[in-house]
C-alpha cells in the first residue's frame, strides 16, 4: 500500500511540475541579448523536481514541458524543436541521476553535497547543450554546427548559473521545510 501512495505522489508531483515548468519556461523567460535564446528559471525548478521525485519524473517534466512550451510559442505552426526537447529531457534525466547518487535530501544538505551537485550539473549542461543538442540540430535540421554550439555554450552558461544560484536556494528552502 505504501508503494502505491508514493507512486501516486510522484505522478501528481510530476503533473504539477510540468505545469510549473511550462509557466517558467514560456511566460517567465527573458531573452538573452539579440539571440533567440531565453534565460528562464525552469532549469532550477527541474533540479528541485528531480531531487524530490527522481530522474524519470525529471525527464518527463522536461520533455512534456519543453514540447508544450515550443508548441505554445509557435502556436500558428505548432513547431516543436525536437532536438532541444529531447536534449532537455536527457538533462532532466541526468540531473535526476546526479541528485539520486548524491542523496541530496537524505540526511543533512551539506555544502559538500551542493558543491558536488553543481560540478555535476555543469558537466551535464556541457554534455547536453554542447554535444547532444548541437549534433542533433546539425544532423536533423542541417544547421551549422558552429552556430548550434554557440547557442549551446550560451545555454550552458545561463543554465549553470541559474541552477547554481536559484536551484541551490530551492534545495535549501525545500530541505528547511521538509525537515521542520
Amino acid at each position: 500500500m505504501k508503494h502505491n501512495v508514493i507512486a501516486s505522489h510522484k505522478v501528481i508531483g510530476t503533473i504539477i511540475s510540468i505545469i510549473v515548468f511550462i509557466i517558467l519556461f514560456k511566460y517567465l523567460a527573458v531573452q538573452i541579448g539579440d539571440t533567440t535564446e531565453n534565460a528562464t528559471l525552469a532549469p532550477a525548478w527541474l533540479s528541485l523536481v528531480t531531487a524530490i521525485f527522481g530522474p524519470i519524473s525529471g525527464a518527463v517534466t522536461a520533455f512534456i514541458g519543453h514540447a508544450t512550451s515550443d508548441a505554445l510559442v509557435n502556436s500558428t505552426t505548432a513547431t516543436v524543436w525536437w532536438t532541444w526537447t529531447i536534449a532537455d529531457s536527457l538533462f532532466g534525466l541526468f540531473i535526476g541521476l546526479i541528485t539520486r547518487r548524491l542523496a541530496i535530501f537524505i540526511g543533512e544538505l551539506t555544502t559538500r553535497k551542493l558543491v558536488l551537485f553543481n560540478i555535476w550539473q555543469l558537466l551535464a549542461n556541457i554534455v547536453v547543450w554542447l554535444i547532444i543538442a548541437p549534433l542533433g540540430d546539425h544532423w536533423v535540421y542541417n544547421l551549422s554546427l558552429v552556430e548550434s554550439m554557440k547557442e549551446g555554450a550560451l545555454i550552458v552558461l545561463v543554465n549553470t548559473l541559474v541552477i547554481a544560484i536559484i536551484g541551490t536556494m530551492l534545495f535549501k528552502i525545500y530541505q528547511h521545510f521538509a525537515v521542520n
